[in-house]
């Protein structure tokens, strides 16, 4: 009830309530594509390699969030060129990246002239900080991506369900998982603030991989997953508010305590239908 009353009275926590939302959103319509594919690992690479773009827009005084996103875009054009060109050396490349994103973000912020920067906040996030200008930023990252979504699920399942398949049929696999990696990239960039570049990926992978438990169509998982990543989030921000813990780690913290409670309930159910 605390946090409700202060829900009500500040304007901090209103925006990192909206920001969870329209984070949630991203998550729920791309994570679906993401457990499906089986690119978590890739994931990971893509949000790790982030902390390099904010290093030097911090550097150059430029906007961390433009950086962000520049190095999100990038990060996930190499690696995923890598997956295609060399799968039997892809964890060791994406390794590289992963590494050598994080080095480059810590090298140039700790150079960063005035200030030492809090790495905290883009490690873990810090989802109070969120401001008007990065929920308009957000809520236009969440647009492009149920655009290109929109415009282009059919070729997107093609290509996670079955790329041979896919080829035959005309699609251009390349561009298109090229595309999809993108569109993840914008989806880290919305979830910085909200749970960091350590967490993000089980905010991505986890709502969607308790959706895929309990239905079959993608489009269900991706209502169902929006769903799951809008309660967490909320749970979490209000379960944090009291005690004052840190809010990104209480929601992915619910989300894996979510995806074990579903996880029993789903072998409990199978064990019944087989007796």
């Amino acid at each position: 009830m605390e946090f409700f009353h202060a829900l009500m009275e500040f304007a901090f926590l209103q925006h990192a309530l909206l920001g969870g939302l329209l984070a949630s959103l991203g998550c729920g319509v791309i994570g679906p594509y993401v457990v499906v594919k089986r690119i978590s690992y890739l994931v990971g690479g893509i949000a790790h390699a982030v902390l390099g773009g904010v290093g030097v827009a911090y550097y150059f005084g430029w906007p961390p969030f433009g950086g962000a996103l520049v190095a999100a875009v990038v990060a996930a054009l190499l690696i995923g060129w890598v997956s295609l060109r060399w799968r039997q050396q892809e964890d060791m490349l994406i390794g590289a990246f992963w590494a050598g994103g994080m080095a480059v973000g810590i090298l140039f912020i700790s150079r960063s002239p005035g200030y030492n920067v809090d790495l905290m906040s883009y490690l873990f996030g810090n989802i109070l900080l969120i401001t008007q200008d990065d929920l308009l930023l957000m809520a236009a990252l969440d647009a492009i991506i149920l655009a290109l979504v929109v415009v282009f699920h059919r070729q997107f399942q093609a290509v996670c369900f079955d790329e041979q398949f896919a080829r035959l049929r005309g699609v251009g696999v390349t561009q298109f998982y090229l595309l999809l990696l993108c569109m993840v990239a914008l989806t880290l960039v919305l979830l910085i603030q909200v749970v960091g570049l350590i967490l993000v990926i089980a905010l991505v992978s986890l709502p969607a991989a308790i959706a895929g438990q309990w239905v079959r169509s993608l489009s269900a998982m991706m209502l169902l997953a929006t769903v799951l990543a809008a309660a967490v989030t909320i749970s979490g921000l209000g379960l944090s508010y009291g005690p004052d813990l840190p809010s990104g780690a209480t929601i992915v913290l619910l989300s894996a305590a979510l995806y074990c409670v579903s996880t029993v309930m789903m072998g409990i159910r199978k064990r019944r239908i087989q007796g």
